[in-house]
């Protein structure tokens, strides 16, 4: 019996698996990996043309300019409404809340609903969303209603997006390790596009809501896309040798163990009573997602510190920095889109996509946590540098340099620790725990995030 046993494992578990072929799931999932986080880019860089309609009348329209904004701040504007001076604060908990409560959902209803019609549900969801919020830029509204139902958006996109996000990396972690690197990847390209499309916007001078408009339609683009590719993924046999495997090896256990039960009955009925076998090497596929965290915990909360050092102080934080360089009025107008999200945005998608040439340290190396760990030293660095507003500490590092150079190995030690936890959290449990375990890392990632976007005010407020 051990021995049918063994050479049922060994037949399981031969590498005879198919090439992916052209990397075309690569490609897949660096695609939706870009779905995912571009519709929220585009949206975080329109902020500007939400605060704007929050002071307009019905029949009013906006005429500022982008590079108008961003050169003066509020310019001869009249001073924020209520409307408009608490919508960051209010986008943020309308955005940070429900991707929390999403993700750690997504951790137990994954079992339960296909992960076919989590992931379309999901994109269909947010391209509906966007395609009411491009609808929306050619409609007059009051501000409160305006307000209301921009705040509901958030709401439905962060909701949607976590489940999107959750399954994503689930299924990613059915794959080998270095399937996880093209959706990181894809979702630091979202923030470079977005960084781009704001730079070009300024130096253009085009309308506000033009712009506005031109993202909402390119982040429906880029949904349809991620359906379409989606959709080609179950066709591609790479994906579906991989996305069978846990279960091919689940039912050979299944079958092993069923065989043990039936000649261990026949065994207590002998005259001599034979002991039953005990199946002590027979796989139990009864993982709870408690027993799963215990195995990937280090890497779970090694995640969540990751963002939320980064949330910390990007942007409540880095997007505050005022240049130093005396007569310099065009740098003094791009500073902060090239410096701060333009800057972080290429260096992180580097970092990201570096784990698919090189990831050291181990799986089980203590220096990643270690690693981790070290970039608590960003946030007084970043507290140090030429901030305004500032009350209590003093500008240690003025030049526009440091915080550049601060900034670039911020970014990219983000992308790519990041990345890394990510890849190696499904690889630390057996193969049919996997997309559980992907779950679960991407309600830690969740989490860093919330908690970041909270310790923001705090840093802030220091300062």
């Amino acid at each position: 019996m051990k021995e049918s046993y063994t050479l049922a494992q060994n037949a399981a578990t031969t590498d005879n698996s198919p090439q992916d072929r052209f990397r075309a799931v690569w490609l897949i999932f660096f695609i939706l990996g870009l779905g995912t986080l571009l519709p929220w880019n585009f949206f975080m860089t329109a902020t500007m043309y939400f605060t704007s309609r929050l002071g307009e009348s019905q029949n009013t329209s906006s005429v500022d300019r982008v590079a108008d904004v961003n050169v003066t701040g509020r310019g001869a504007d009249p001073p924020p409404t209520y409307l408009q001076s608490i919508f960051n604060n209010v986008m943020t908990i309308s955005a940070m809340l429900p991707l929390l409560i999403f993700t750690c959902l997504n951790s137990f209803i994954h079992q339960r609903i296909p992960q076919q019609v989590r992931i379309v549900s999901s994109l269909v969801a947010i391209f509906l969303v966007f395609m009411v919020t491009a609808i929306l830029v050619k409609v007059s509204m009051e501000p409160l209603p305006f307000f209301t139902i921009t705040m509901l958006k958030i709401v439905i996109i962060n909701s949607f997006g976590a489940i999107l996000q959750g399954s994503l990396f689930g299924l990613a972690g059915l794959l080998p390790a270095s399937y996880t690197t093209p959706i990181m990847s894809g979702q630091g390209l979202a923030g470079t596009f977005a960084a781009l499309a704001m730079i070009c916007a300024i130096a253009s001078g085009s309308e506000i809501a033009d712009c506005a408009f031109g993202y909402f339609i390119t982040a429906c683009v880029v949904i349809l896309l991620a359906i379409g590719s989606y959709m080609v993924l179950p066709r591609l046999d790479f994906f579906r040798y991989y996305s069978m495997k846990d279960k091919t090896e689940y039912q050979t256990h299944e079958n092993h163990s069923e065989l043990e039960t039936k000649v261990d009955l026949i065994r207590k009925d002998e005259p001599n009573g034979v002991e039953p076998k005990n199946p002590a090497n027979v796989p139990n596929h009864e993982s709870s997602v408690l027993s799963i965290f215990g195995k990937i915990w280090v890497m779970a909360v090694s995640v969540c510190l990751v963002f939320t050092i980064t949330i910390g102080v990007f942007p409540s934080v880095t997007a505050a920095v005022t240049s130093t360089i005396a007569g310099g009025i065009i740098w003094a107008k791009y500073f902060i889109p090239v410096s701060c999200f333009l800057v972080f945005n290429v260096f992180d998608w580097a970092g990201r996509s570096l784990t698919a040439v090189c990831m050291w340290p181990g799986k089980d190396s203590n220096l990643l946590p270690f690693m981790v760990g070290l970039r608590v030293i960003f946030i007084p660095l970043f507290m140090l540098c030429n901030v305004q507003p500032r009350a209590n500490l003093p500008v240690f590092f003025a030049h526009d340099a440091w915080y550049i150079i601060f900034m670039i190995f911020f970014s990219i030690s983000n992308g790519y620790l990041a990345s890394l936890c990510m890849c190696f959290g499904p690889k630390k449990v057996l193969p049919h725990e996997a997309e559980t375990a992907g779950a679960v890392m991407a309600f830690f990632l969740s989490l860093g995030l919330a908690l970041g976007a909270v310790s923001s005010f705090l840093f802030r407020h220091v300062i």
